[in-house]
């Protein structure tokens, strides 16, 4: 018999929680906790592979495994989970004639809104918590309170720091004389912006020869970035943008860049441009992004071997690592250069999954794609990362392809917000699209 804390609501987990978060057990302060047999059921089916939802699954049987050892009554009355929460394993309240007779199927969600439905039938006061939406309007539509997995969301993406304030006025003269003269210039608002904010100086909005300055905590100064001489490896900026994301990325000084921006703005092209810039100072650069297979199907389906499976998805990596190379003759130094350390794996492109468990030691590690991270990935990439490594995270928030992220609670969104104040961090978004003129008008309307 379950013997819950009274007078606190009692919160039962979705299987998906735990799949996105396998710690979430610890962000549940003062609740009681109920985890439906159903849900131990599916993530057993996932504790095998080599994606980090696999990775998850493992990692919860595991640290259930560790709490059941100490204490097997978690089945029976509960046990004391050691953040003023009380833990349960539900082996009882997974049927309810009443929802069988609304929802016919007999599946995993329906048996987990049944024990949400039991114990509130109990009088007991329920909150079902689920990253699946559809989930939820389900336990709406049987009148169970029903939240979100809120704990590693931002509050909202208006505020999210863009990382390049832009400034449009005749009065810039003075400060783009100053730049240009004296290279490093006191900052004198009183407002002091985020380490490594650039700003961008114009006297129009046609004005291109503006000053471009990054912003220096330690100091409380802006420092004069030349744009004209900037380039990577062939690849010049197209626009102020560009040469932001462009500078933050040859500067070894900032360890963790992230840049986020519409398809076509550049962002992986940049990043990639910028590692060869430097390939004589990293040992190996690492082009990575998660897989997310089509349609929820999994690679199985695919024909072929392991490799023939993962290419379409390295593909756009590849298409980029073109793009630089039709900038020289084939047989040239450079050419030859990306032909040599792709095949010394000096420059390796490669699925997110198989860089598990490494220790990124001086590696330029571009991880691209990185809207499809939950902020838990995120934070096992960045722990990997070892001595002189550098971390380029990209992505899109509106180009999010797993079921159950959102443009505030991927992992993107989430190390932005995290890293806003930190002086080893940098962050630019991108607005303008250089793809070509339909790329752009299609991002913006379609």
């Amino acid at each position: 018999m379950p013997s819950f804390i009274p007078n606190i609501k009692i919160f039962v987990l979705d299987t998906n929680v735990l799949l996105h978060d396998f710690r979430a057990l610890h962000s549940f302060e003062n609740r009681n906790v109920v985890i439906p047999i159903t849900v131990l059921e599916e993530i057993d089916k996932f504790k095998r592979g080599s994606e980090t939802i696999n990775y998850n699954a493992r990692e919860f049987i595991r640290e259930l495994d560790n709490l059941v050892t100490k204490d097997q009554s978690i089945f029976e009355s509960g046990i004391d989970f050691g953040n003023g929460s009380r833990v349960f394993v539900d082996t009882e309240n997974t049927e309810n004639e009443k929802i069988k007779k609304i929802f016919n199927e007999d599946i995993p969600d329906h048996r987990i809104l049944a024990v949400a439905y039991n114990l509130q039938e109990k009088k007991h006061r329920v909150v079902l918590i689920s990253k699946d939406i559809n989930v939820r309007m389900k336990a709406k539509s049987l009148g169970i309170e029903t939240r979100d997995y809120y704990t590693d969301k931002v509050e909202t993406i208006d505020s999210l720091h863009t990382g390049i304030n832009i400034s449009t006025s005749e009065s810039n003269k003075e400060i783009i004389t100053k730049l240009e003269k004296d290279k490093t210039v006191p900052f004198k608002e009183d407002s002091k912006p985020y380490p490594n904010t650039y700003f961008v100086y114009k006297k129009s909005e046609d004005d291109s020869e503006g000053a471009i300055a990054k912003y220096d905590s330690e100091s409380n100064s802006l420092h004069y970035v030349l744009k004209s001489s900037m380039s990577a490896y062939g690849i010049m900026p197209r626009n102020d943008e560009q040469a932001v994301a462009l500078d933050m990325l040859l500067n070894k000084d900032i360890p963790l860049v992230t840049i986020m921006g519409k398809a076509g703005t550049g962002k992986t092209l940049l990043a990639l441009a910028a590692s060869l810039e430097l390939r004589r100072d990293y040992r190996q650069i690492l082009l990575a992004r998660p897989v997310v297979a089509l349609s929820n199907k999994d690679l199985g389906y695919l024909p072929g071997d392991v490799k023939s499976k993962l290419d379409p998805y390295m593909q756009p990596l590849f298409d980029n690592l073109s793009v630089i190379k039709t900038l020289y003759p084939e047989g040239s130094s450079e050419s030859k250069t990306i032909e040599n350390m792709l095949e010394k794996e000096k420059l390796l492109i490669s699925p997110l999954a198989y860089i598990r468990g490494r220790t990124l030691s001086k590696v330029y590690f571009i991880v691209d794609e990185a809207q499809n991270l939950t902020p838990h990935e995120v934070k096992t990439i960045i722990t990997r990362a070892g001595e002189n490594a550098k971390v380029v995270f990209t992505g899109d928030i509106n180009q999010i392809d797993t079921p159950y992220l959102d443009e505030r609670s991927n992992g993107l969104t989430y190390l932005i917000d995290k890293m806003k104040n930190e002086r080893l961090s940098a962050t630019v978004t991108l607005e303008k699209g250089e793809r070509s003129e339909l790329a752009e008008l299609a991002a913006n309307i379609l």
